[in-house]
């Protein structure tokens, strides 16, 4: 049975939005007092840190709304996730794509160090933006004059990152819908290309640049395909909010980045191949059934993010019953407007978190033959 959405949204903005202020202040001050003194400590600091925040909308998808992620990958492939730097690749089907692999993430060990590259107005979310900032994501301007400065400085960055990082890519440079599919396949048409029925076409720019600058310090690349069955809705924030499960299937693919061309024309193709054998994947899986060939992974619902979420739960509640009764809040008219209108801010701030993942606002698609000469990134 599904929970009213304000229901979930009020007391869980709470908790989330209190918090993750407590989270972004210990970032500022680590920033500040460690990473001049030493990057590496900062680093593996920030990490702990970090998950701490990032772990709440973990247990939303595992222990309140139920979400089933299963997971396709070989057995070494699942041995070395989460002890290696990795560029992970991925169709960006849904609306919680990014928190999917959050979670496979966390199973590996590495959710503190998971990074990736995102549209700059991604960092002004409240929160859980800026504790990306702190994390060292990488935010573009969709100019690539300006872009390819960006990603060459942050890769140079992670050349001396001290624990297994992943860099999540979403080459498509937006999330799926049909509207953008009709003109994804109208580009295709016109220039002789494979026509996709369940993906995008892969804007290769970023993916280049990545290959070209991180191949000497980053061993592999993770081949990701997501779907969802046809026969549920796509899971949303909202969806999550209100305690509806969903199931989500994704394989992972290792490919050795040594395998990948020298060249830059070598390495788009790649690129280019390997959307087309997503589309053959997803073509197959919706029309039999069938999603991989590879081994069926049990990954387990760890309690570590429940635990995180009861602690949270008890310090921030611990701190109101003591905070309300001091300051006399609710024995005057001005106090209790003032926790209204607290509480319309918590709703306000977690709408605005819920609406910027929607697939229906995300970068419109606008591709022309101007395109193919001067690509924009835009990454989400």
């Amino acid at each position: 049975m599904a929970i009213p959405a304000v229901l979930a949204i009020v007391p869980i903005g709470v908790l989330f939005i209190l918090s993750g202020l407590i989270v972004n202040l210990m970032q500022v001050v680590s920033f500040i007092l460690l990473r001049p003194i030493s990057k590496k400590l900062y680093r593996k600091i920030n990490k702990v840190v970090a998950e701490l925040l990032w772990l709440e909308p973990i247990w939303l998808i595992d222990w309140w709304a139920g979400i089933k992620v299963e997971l396709y990958v070989d057995s070494d492939t699942f041995q070395l996730m989460g002890k290696e730097h990795a560029l992970v690749i991925c169709n960006h089907r849904s609306d919680i794509d990014w928190l999917v692999g959050w979670l496979i993430a966390q199973r590996s060990g590495c959710l503190g160090s998971a990074l990736a590259i995102m549209k700059k107005e991604v960092k002004f979310l409240p929160v859980i933006g800026w504790s990306m900032w702190f994390s060292e994501y990488f935010f573009l301007e969709r100019r690539w004059t300006k872009d390819e400065i960006t990603l060459k400085s942050g890769f140079q960055q992670l050349e001396d990152f001290p624990m297994p990082f992943w860099l999540a890519l979403f080459v498509e440079g937006t999330r799926f819908t049909q509207a953008k599919l009709m003109v994804a396949q109208e580009f295709a048409a016109s220039r002789g290309l494979p026509i996709p029925r369940n993906v995008l076409l892969p804007r290769t720019k970023g993916f280049v640049s990545s290959v070209s600058q991180m191949r000497s310090f980053v061993p592999a690349i993770y081949d990701c395909t997501v779907a969802v069955p046809n026969n549920q809705p796509p899971p949303t924030l909202l969806r999550i909010f209100r305690g509806q499960s969903s199931v989500v299937k994704l394989q992972i693919r290792r490919h050795s980045m040594q395998e990948l061309p020298e060249t830059a024309d070598g390495i788009g193709q790649w690129c280019k191949d390997v959307f087309v054998t997503k589309d053959a994947l997803l073509e197959k899986y919706f029309a039999k059934g069938t999603f991989s060939d590879q081994q069926l992974q049990n990954i387990g619902r760890p309690m570590k993010s429940l635990i995180v979420v009861l602690l949270w739960s008890c310090l921030l509640g611990y701190g109101i019953f003591k905070f309300v009764p001091w300051s006399s809040l609710l024995s005057s008219w001005k106090g209790i407007a003032f926790s209204a209108t607290f509480l319309v801010l918590i709703v306000i701030v977690m709408q605005i978190l819920i609406h910027s993942s929607e697939s229906e606002r995300s970068t419109p698609l606008n591709i022309t033959p101007q395109d193919q000469t001067k690509e924009r990134l835009v990454q989400k």
